[in-house]
């Protein structure tokens, strides 16, 4: 069978990275690309990298040019998906890209976000352990889908199998994240200029403001915490595309380095896309660029008596446009790995 597919922010980098994958895709039509401003012109003209879909022009994003597709991606700014999602009930298969249904908290969404609150969809991070198991079981029968936050999943992907296994202590984490600007979107923002980026580091969000955060609480008390403290810092770097991601947590009394170890191991051992590395090898962003794989290195300072979790990926693949196919996959009954790629892109 051969689903038709519209895809919304067609214009933007999450938008742009979600038809680069699904135009590989053998049981997928791209029918449809919408916009905003953009509407009207050719795709080809905003995403010169996709050739194969140079026949596509730009339509307006409204519910009525989005519906009659078997699925929509919406891939629009925060806050704005939620004004198109109640119109397409009829739509079988819709994935949103953005945050508006990622939290199931109202007092979360009003506390980070702002404006309207909507009802929160199954969370499209497959290997994610929850309680009863991973969060693949819930999207096999899922027909709304929201994708991840790349910051948020990358720290939850992190630490979810220390949480699960009792290993660490989620009451005092550290995180700590280099970030590529293409996670800001395309708008155009004077610190995002490669004039202000190369060369530079820069912290930004700092001091528990960042709107991940309620997200990364939301999964790990998921995977089975009774209580979540974050201190998160992403730090904006000049590479155009990864998150490298530093997190820390507390070493439950009594737990040993084997048990530790085997908490990750039995929690990523059979995943094809989550791999932890060998013992005393950590992960670089170069390893995982274009493709939809999170890279985990493990380190036990007992010094410290921490866990220190190191993780990499691209956050417009694993961390976004990879997880939301990954999860439609998934929904429709195909195999997992369709259309997605293991392998980074080298040098």
């Amino acid at each position: 069978m051969t689903y038709s597919v519209a895809v919304s922010g067609a214009s933007g980098y999450a938008g742009g990275e979600i038809l680069r994958l699904l135009a590989g895709h053998p049981d997928i039509e791209i029918r449809t690309v919408t916009a905003h401003s953009n509407a009207g012109q050719p795709l080809i003209q905003h995403q010169p990298h996709l050739r194969s879909l140079a026949h596509l022009t730009l339509q307006d994003t409204t519910p009525e040019i989005l519906a009659g597709h078997d699925i929509v991606f919406l891939a629009l700014p925060h806050g704005q998906s939620g004004q198109y999602t109640d119109a397409l009930g009829e739509v079988p298969l819709v994935i949103d890209a953005g945050a508006d249904h990622r939290l199931t908290s109202r007092e979360s969404w009003d506390a980070f976000y702002g404006g309207d609150f909507h009802e929160p969809w199954a969370y499209g991070v497959p290997e994610l352990p929850v309680d009863d198991g991973k969060q693949r079981e819930v999207l096999r029968r899922a027909t709304r889908i929201a994708a991840p936050g790349c910051n948020a999943s990358t720290v939850n992907l992190s630490l979810a199998p220390g949480v699960a296994a009792g290993v660490i202590d989620p009451s005092d984490i550290v995180a700590v994240l280099a970030v590529g600007p293409s996670g800001a979107g395309k708008s155009l923002k004077t610190n995002l200029l490669a004039s202000e980026i190369l060369g530079s580091a820069n912290p930004y969000a700092v001091g528990g403001t960042h709107r991940h955060i309620p997200e990364i609480r939301q999964a790990l008390l998921a995977a089975g915490a009774d209580d979540v403290r974050i201190s998160f810092t992403p730090v904006l770097v000049p590479m155009a595309r990864g998150i490298l991601a530093t997190s820390t947590a507390p070493i439950v009394d009594g737990v040993t380095d084997a048990e530790i170890r085997a908490a990750w191991e039995n929690a990523y051992g059979d995943e094809t896309f989550v791999q932890l590395l060998p013992e005393g090898q950590f992960p670089r962003t170069a390893d995982v660029i274009g493709a939809n794989t999170a890279l985990i290195g493990l380190a036990i300072d007992r010094a410290a008596g921490r866990v220190t979790v190191v993780t990499a990926v691209d956050n417009l693949v694993k961390g976004t446009a990879g997880a939301a196919i990954q999860s439609m996959n998934l929904a429709l009954g195909l195999p997992e790995d369709r259309a997605l790629s293991l392998n980074g892109v080298a040098p």
